[in-house]
């Protein structure tokens, strides 16, 4: 493929509820889309970062910054271009794994359209749908969490996750358990909230079988979470401390954690979750896909990555209604509390013109 150009595109997605988790209340979703153009097709991928460097140190001016300064540039001096020469070419800038991601996704996209390939078919998917599970933010209220997993319940999902941190934690998950019983899949997410200190009160979740907790502690504090899988019975989960194959393979040498989240934006794509879904299909480790609140063009692509045989637990792939009123592609709805895996070529979907102008805030184009 020869590119002809990267258009970088900010969208504002207003969501249907505020959604707070222990770092921050969300209200809209800011996006920056990124969308490849080569001499005879276009791709998209995008861009998951936020609009403030607090869940990651990336955010998304930065994302926009770093792909017009550094990395289109770098990726428009290749003579021929593919999904395999991208990560090569991004090499040499440190980070930045989101942005990283998205221009990624966008040239597989183009690719794999180029080649009559669905995404799934590409990354060696076995299912045709995956089961759904929905992410839950902290509420004012334990009544008002109540009433919400109720509704995610009667929806369909197969899997519900908490949002928890200091002072919202025991409480909402003890509730949770009395009114819909031991048989419904729960499990939680603190984003990095505890420190080793708080073990004892993690330890007090043991009692409410849950499938996992995720991210306890710091990113950075391997040891840390070794440490308290020594001291909890609850399955301990990376989320953030997994950025790529090989930080994977050291966390599970190192006892820190029996289930692992993928994020493909969070790891530098969906090359390199595959790899790390490998790697933990090579260990017995089971994985489950992560979601940060994307469009229908992120969705899709998530959902087909959660299709490949190692995903055994169900993932954050809610459907498009769970965060927008309005997608941006044609919406992914709940069917049984599974989603379908797209079958076109490339991610599987498009944006709806007049949907994507409706919610988009800026446009920038950037020529080889």
């Amino acid at each position: 493929m020869k590119l002809v150009g990267v258009e970088l595109r900010r969208v504002a997605m207003p969501l249907v509820a505020p959604f707070r988790t222990s770092f921050a209340t969300m209200t809209t979703r800011e996006i920056l889309l990124v969308r490849v153009e080569t001499e005879d097709h276009e791709g998209y991928g995008e861009c998951v970062t936020m609009a403030d460097p607090l869940y990651s140190s990336e955010y998304t001016a930065a994302a926009a910054d770093v792909l017009r300064s550094y990395l289109v540039p770098a990726l428009a001096a290749l003579p021929d271009l593919d999904p395999w020469a991208v990560s090569p070419a991004l090499a040499a800038f440190k980070g930045h794994r989101m942005a990283k991601a998205a221009l990624e996704t966008a040239v597989l996209d183009a690719w794999l359209r180029s080649h009559d390939l669905s995404m799934g078919q590409w990354l060696g998917a076995t299912a045709e749908r995956v089961p759904a599970g929905v992410s839950v933010g902290i509420m004012d209220s334990v009544p008002a969490l109540i009433d919400a997993v109720d509704g995610y319940l009667s929806e369909g999902y197969l899997r519900i996750k908490l949002k928890i941190e200091p002072g919202w934690d025991v409480a909402p998950v003890r509730a949770v358990r009395e009114r819909f019983g031991d048989d419904v899949p729960l499990q939680v997410d603190a984003n990095t909230a505890y420190t080793l200190a708080d073990a004892a009160q993690l330890a007090r979740l043991d009692p409410y079988g849950l499938l996992l907790i995720e991210q306890p502690l710091d990113e950075e504090d391997i040891r840390g979470h070794a440490e308290l899988a020594r001291q909890v019975r609850t399955p301990i989960c990376l989320d953030e401390s997994i950025v790529s194959a090989r930080s994977a393979a050291d966390a599970l040498a190192m006892g820190a954690c029996s289930v692992v989240n993928i994020k493909p934006g969070r790891v530098g794509g969906y090359l390199e979750a595959r790899r790390i879904h490998d790697v933990c299909a090579a260990h017995g480790v089971p994985v489950w896909c992560g979601g940060m609140l994307e469009t229908g063009l992120g969705r899709a692509a998530n959902v087909a990555l959660a299709a490949l045989p190692g995903f055994t637990l169900p993932g954050d792939t809610s459907a498009s209604g769970r965060y927008y009123r309005t997608d941006i592609t044609e919406p992914f709805v709940l069917r049984d509390g599974h989603l379908d895996v797209p079958r076109g070529p490339g991610l599987g979907v498009s944006p709806i013109p007049g949907q994507l102008a409706e919610v988009t805030t800026s446009t920038e184009w950037i020529g080889r």
